[in-house]
């Protein structure tokens, strides 16, 4: 098994972008020993704070993130980074190459229940015609991305990484180095199994409801089989799931606010597994449009979310384009 640097050194990666990811994996290994030593460290719990989302932070949320900003400014090449849990970017060296969008903690809401949480990540390199620090730097589509990934702490902490030649799985073994544990990942085309929050099946369109409704009708409706449903409530272990074994995952627009065209966050979100989703043969879309396809316009903007298998997601469009 080789080691994830002298994999990606193998493959003509980028050697400055191997130093980058390198540095990311440093600030992940050191939350996966915060997670692992749990309430004897005293870091389960919430915070009085909220963050720009509106969301309760969770200490774990604040430490992850405090993690991630000190690593990633202390290195160089990065000339700022986003986060989901700081209201504005924060900028490092202003001569950096990269920049780096992040969800320190996602699926913090399962911390106390000890069920699989991550880190999301996205790097994206400065913009030419940009000299000055300022947030418009980041505002790129998500094909901009020269490298997004997670680490899902789990049972055994992994990385899924993509610098866009396929994607690949790097596990974390108790030497303290990630080694190559799967190659060259393809998302099975067709799928059994879906996740979705069911609860708020009253609120979604029209369109969502009856692709849902018809996958619960099993053998006996129209789609001819059965479905298994999933949810997890933590975006890494779900799309961790579709890479591993396919399957579909989507957080739809819902009525509740509609000013907010979904629950996750483009930059922090959407845009790195989206492109993991691409890279692994599957899709991922707004139920309308690709997101990778989609223009920022703002650093914590929303977006809705429908991706894996290629044939599963090809039939929820379907279901929006007949409407």
């Amino acid at each position: 098994m080789q080691l994830l640097s002298n994999y990606l050194k193998h493959h003509d990666t980028d050697l400055e972008l191997v130093e980058l990811i390198d540095t990311l994996m440093i600030a992940c290994k050191e939350i996966a020993l915060q997670l692992r030593e749990g309430a004897l460290a005293g870091v389960l719990g919430t915070t009085e704070d909220t963050n720009v989302q509106g969301e309760t932070q969770k200490k774990l949320d604040v430490i992850s993130n405090d993690v991630l900003k000190k690593v990633l400014l202390d290195n160089p090449l990065v000339r700022g980074i986003a986060s989901e849990e700081e209201d504005d970017p924060v900028f490092g060296n202003p001569d950096g190459r990269f920049l780096v969008t992040f969800d320190p903690l996602d699926g913090s809401s399962n911390i106390d229940i000890n069920v699989s949480v991550g880190t999301i990540f996205s790097i994206l390199e400065v913009p030419e015609n940009i000299t000055e620090n300022s947030v418009e730097m980041f505002l790129q589509s998500g094909r901009k991305q020269v490298a997004s990934g997670y680490v899902l702490y789990g049972p055994s902490a992994v990385l899924a990484l993509t610098t866009g030649h396929g994607v690949n799985m790097f596990t974390l073994a108790h030497t303290g180095d990630f080694l190559l544990t799967r190659e060259n990942v393809q998302i099975p085309a067709q799928t059994k199994e879906f996740a979705i929050n069911m609860s708020n099946h009253r609120f979604w369109e029209p369109q969502m409801r009856n692709y849902v409704d018809d996958l619960l009708k099993g053998a006996d409706g129209p789609r001819g089989k059965n479905y298994n449903m999933r949810w997890i409530a933590s975006m890494v272990a779900e799309v961790h799931r579709v890479l591993t074994r396919g399957g579909i995952f989507t957080y739809p627009w819902d009525s509740r606010d509609p000013s907010k065209p979904g629950k996750l966050r483009l930059m922090y979100e959407g845009n790195p597994m989206s492109l993991l989703i691409e890279q692994a043969g599957g899709i991922s879309s707004t139920c309308y449009h690709n997101i990778l396809d989609v223009q920022p316009d703002h650093i914590h903007q929303r977006v809705s979310v429908a991706l894996g298998s290629k044939e599963e997601v090809e039939t929820l469009l379907n279901y929006h384009c007949e409407q």
